[in-house]
């Protein structure tokens, strides 16, 4: 199992700690209660396989809310529905079911850093609730450039978007599949010694919601997850 970084080291990598200050304190306890939710709460239902967007041109989403035929099924980029791959989707689809209880927010997503079937280095949805969203980013430089979760992926670096108009009213690049979405915030997760090895991405259909309180809830996510990735 991965082990990630310690907050404060957590807050320094990300950059976090210049636009929030150091809200240390405050991630202990939710890192605390978090624990204790995956420790008593019913095993969630997880999902091998989940609905996508037709994407178009690019790879960005085509048009809102038109599906792909075929659902995308996580068995292959993980090696097979092993039971050690159902162990890591529950706990990660039980940390998914605390943000959305916690949070009220409109869409979250887990994503790890791992080679597609076609060798190509991606970020990939292992869990999440909210609409359907596209399964994997590239991770690649060319990608970043549309793409917030790319660009983290790669940087290791978080953004937070509290007004996605006014981001985009000042030439920001970003990739829209649900235009209703008026805030993001995308962060990293790390392992014990720095090393990017997934993202987490949050929406809602409000703006200003990225408080400091509500990204301590965040970072405490995502210095949780890294232990129970496959």
């Amino acid at each position: 199992m991965s082990v990630t970084l310690s907050v404060s080291d957590y807050l320094h990598h990300s950059g976090l700690v210049l636009q929030f200050g150091d809200i240390s304190a405050k991630v202990s306890q939710f890192q605390v209660q978090l624990q204790q939710f995956i420790a008593t709460e019913p095993v969630p239902e997880i999902k091998w396989q989940y609905q996508v967007p037709e994407l178009g041109e690019g790879g960005a989403c085509s048009l809102f809310g038109q599906l792909a035929d075929e659902p995308y099924d996580l068995s292959a980029i993980l090696g097979g529905q092993t039971a050690e791959n159902e162990k890591a989707l529950q706990k990660l689809s039980a940390v998914a079911a605390y943000y959305q209880q916690h949070s009220a927010l409109d869409w979250f997503g887990i994503y790890q850093a791992r080679s597609n079937v076609a060798g190509e280095p991606v970020l990939v949805k292992l869990a999440y609730y909210g609409a359907a969203s596209r399964a994997e980013f590239p991770l690649n430089s060319e990608f970043a450039k549309i793409s917030n979760n790319s660009t983290v992926g790669l940087t290791g670096k978080a953004k937070v978007i509290n007004d996605v108009a006014a981001y985009l009213g000042t030439g920001g690049e970003y990739y829209t599949c649900d235009p209703k979405v008026q805030a993001e915030a995308c962060l990293p997760l790390y392992n014990q010694s720095g090393k990017i090895i997934g993202i987490v991405d949050a929406e809602d259909f409000n703006k200003n919601v990225f408080t400091a309180d509500a990204m301590a809830l965040l970072v405490a996510v995502c210095l949780t997850i890294p232990a129970y990735l496959p």
